[in-house]
């Protein structure tokens, strides 16, 4: 333990926790912004966690989003254009495999990447769904209610929701591609209230035709919600982005109607329900009118359209829908003799994670039993010294933070509110990027052409997501100009002038030159004075200090979920420690008790800048670890932080001048560079 600082003034952490990632739709590969926007962070975190608390303490799981119309439209797509002849199963595990090989090469330390619609997790993942409709019908949350669906009527079909795309009806959002009950911003709205409709099969505008579904009582869970966001506010592993996004959900149902509608309005107002209205002030376009609740709304919603008056609604919380009448599902169980639903994708998509959990500790119980610290998953989701973690993207928040904690609430089956870590975009090249939208994104995969993946994982941890959407402009990808050649004449693209610097390149040459000299200096150091053993001497008492003060200033930023402020504290002591070493080994001057002295220093600041580093450069980090000849167990546990190497040794009872460490070849890099010269 550090010397001069309390425990009471660290962060503290729990002893299991869960991690997990957002879960990718199985109707394609991964790209950019999947990797670097949310699993990257969750990897860092997770690693982190591994090692600060046990790795047989943290699950980290991800998946396969299955089910749903995203696959189902792109299943449609693939056989009708491509003449695709496998199955919807077939379609979604190859995506499944190329999802996970995109994963392992960027080096995303999942427990398990699981499929919430292929074995081993499919059977987990069925009968706890069937386990929470039946809870919250039985707990009276529950309410099967007759609503309107799009339907085809030139295909003679209901549409799912990704066969019609229309205008954004809520208030203030300007997406130009809205689907049935919600557009690509993440706002959700009944079908009825979508703009301009259109069927992606037929192109041609579909009616609406009432269906029963099972809706959850989200409205219910208002106060719930607000209470929450009240401790939200205070946590600092909460974004303010989270909070604000919630509260935008909270606020009251609101009908806001244009000015030049204000005759035909006031004809009906008197038969509306009870409401406020508020009249326009300013500039403002439009007046607004406050309900009660949305049944109110809803009503008067109705009556409006009658009158020919157009509106647009606000934000508010509806009922949340759990089922659908879409073919490729998970299997609704029969209630109230109603019967042959699925679940729509986004509520089963909640509870995933924890039947993936359930499902990464049956495979290792099955097993050795030996890599997890429980097999309980309750353990993991409901003990007071257990927390989830989830990273997620900023669109994603209402479903994780408004739908989540009300489910969980409902359920009460001791589940607790997860920490939710809400990144914001990735840009790229300063554009939203999307594979279904104009601006396409390279994918994971295809980035790995140009950059090693630890280049590229300290390049995104270091884009301080959590404070603003940030761009990723690689410069292979930068058809801009950058200037005319003065010879030809002829435009210059940033991509091939040899004068630009690639943008993200920024971090790695941290990796390669100044973490990568301090490694060699170490190693090669040790091998022509200390006969390849470690230094026998104990480093200087202000280099200790030094390595303590980092090492927990990282640990707070760890903590926080600043991936760009700890890899800051890394980065500056490993600077500060290569200098020291160049001037005290050029002091020593042949004498090689000085020369140990120095070279003990070094090594006190390489375990710890490794340490600091194994979480955004975990390849290169355990090769040090294995150079140095120890169990990444051993070496990367935080039990030891604040031991430099010949300390370790010794606390894992070897003589250090016996430590032989591994040999360094010559030129050796830890971090190389990618074979393309970047």
């Amino acid at each position: 333990m550090p010397s001069n600082v309390s425990s009471a003034e660290r962060p503290t952490f729990p002893k299991r926790a869960v991690i997990t990632g957002g879960m990718p739709y199985g109707n394609k590969n991964l790209h950019f912004g999947h990797i670097g926007g949310v699993f990257v962070p969750a990897d860092f975190f997770a690693r982190f966690l591994r090692d600060r608390i046990g790795s047989q303490n943290v699950v980290f799981v991800s998946g396969t989003d299955c089910y749903g119309s995203p696959i189902m439209e792109g299943y449609r797509k693939k056989v009708e254009g491509e003449g695709y002849d496998g199955t919807i199963v077939d379609y979604v595990s190859a995506n499944h495999e190329a999802q996970l090989q995109a994963l392992e090469a960027y080096g995303i330390s999942l427990d398990l990447f699981a499929g919430s619609g292929l074995e081993p997790a499919k059977g987990f993942h069925e009968q706890l769904t069937a386990q929470v409709l039946r809870r919250l019908w039985e707990r009276g949350y529950l309410h099967k209610m007759s609503t309107k669906q799009f339907y085809d009527v030139e295909a003679g079909q209901f549409l799912n929701g990704r066969q019609v795309i229309g205008r954004c009806p809520v208030k203030g959002c300007k997406s130009e591609k809205a689907y049935a009950d919600e557009c690509d911003l993440g706002h959700q709205f009944d079908p009825e209230e979508l703009i301009d409709p259109v069927s992606q099969l037929t192109g041609t505008r579909p009616e609406l035709r009432p269906v029963d579904n099972w809706y959850f009582d989200l409205p219910g869970f208002k106060d719930t919600l607000e209470s929450l966001m009240d401790e939200w506010d205070v946590d600092p592993q909460v974004r303010p982005i989270v909070t604000k996004t919630v509260r935008e959900s909270l606020a009251a149902p609101i009908i806001y109607v244009q000015n030049k509608f204000r005759e035909a309005f006031d004809a009906v107002e008197e038969s509306l329900p009870a409401h406020t209205l508020r009249e326009a002030t300013g500039n403002q376009q439009s007046f607004s009118v406050e309900f009660e609740d949305w049944e109110a709304r809803d009503r008067a919603r109705d009556q409006l359209e009658g009158a020919g008056v157009r509106f647009r609604t606000g934000k508010t919380l509806l009922p949340f829908r759990i089922t659908g009448n879409i073919s490729w599902g998970v299997p609704a169980p029969e209630l109230e003799g109603t019967s042959g639903l699925t679940v729509w994708c986004w509520p089963e998509s909640l509870w995933a994670p924890i039947s993936f959990v359930q499902t990464a500790l049956a495979l290792d119980e099955q097993g050795s039993g030996t890599r997890f610290s429980s097999h309980d998953w309750r353990d993991w989701w409901c003990s007071d010294d257990a927390k989830v973690y989830q990273f997620i993207g900023q669109d994603n928040i209402y479903f994780y933070c408004v739908a989540q904690p009300a489910l969980w609430e409902a359920l009460d089956w001791g589940l607790f509110q997860d920490t939710p870590i809400a990144n914001y975009h990735i840009l790229f090249m300063n554009k939203k990027a999307s594979s279904s939208g104009k601006i396409k994104p390279p994918m994971a995969a295809e980035l790995l052409e140009h950059y090693t993946p630890e280049q590229l994982r300290c390049h995104w941890l270091s884009l301080g997501l959590d404070q603003k959407a940030v761009s990723f402009s690689p410069k292979p990808y930068d058809t801009s100009v950058s200037h005319r050649d003065k010879k030809t004449g002829e435009e210059v693209l940033v991509k091939d002038d040899p004068r630009v610097v690639d943008p993200a390149l920024k971090e790695s040459a941290f990796l390669s030159n100044i973490f990568n000299r301090l490694a060699r200096s170490c190693f090669y150091g040790a091998q022509n004075a200390c006969g390849g053993h470690l230094p026998t001497c104990d480093a200087a008492d202000d280099v200790m200090e030094a390595c303590e003060r980092a090492t927990l200033k990282y640990e707070r930023f760890a903590h926080d979920f600043d991936a760009h402020g700890a890899l800051a504290v890394a980065e500056a002591f490993a600077r500060d420690a290569n200098k020291r070493w160049g001037d005290e080994s050029k002091a020593a001057k042949g004498d090689d008790d000085v020369y140990e002295a120095a070279l003990a220093n070094a090594f006190a600041a390489l375990r710890t800048t490794t340490l600091l580093m194994h979480p955004a450069a975990p390849f290169g980090c355990e090769a040090i670890c294995e150079h140095l000849a120890f169990s990444k167990d051993d070496f990367f546990s935080w039990d030891h932080a604040f031991q430099n190497p010949t300390q370790l040794s010794r606390a894992l009872g070897e003589d250090p001048a016996e430590h032989a460490l591994v040999e360094l070849p010559p030129r050796f890099d830890f971090f190389p560079k990618h074979p393309e010269g970047r």
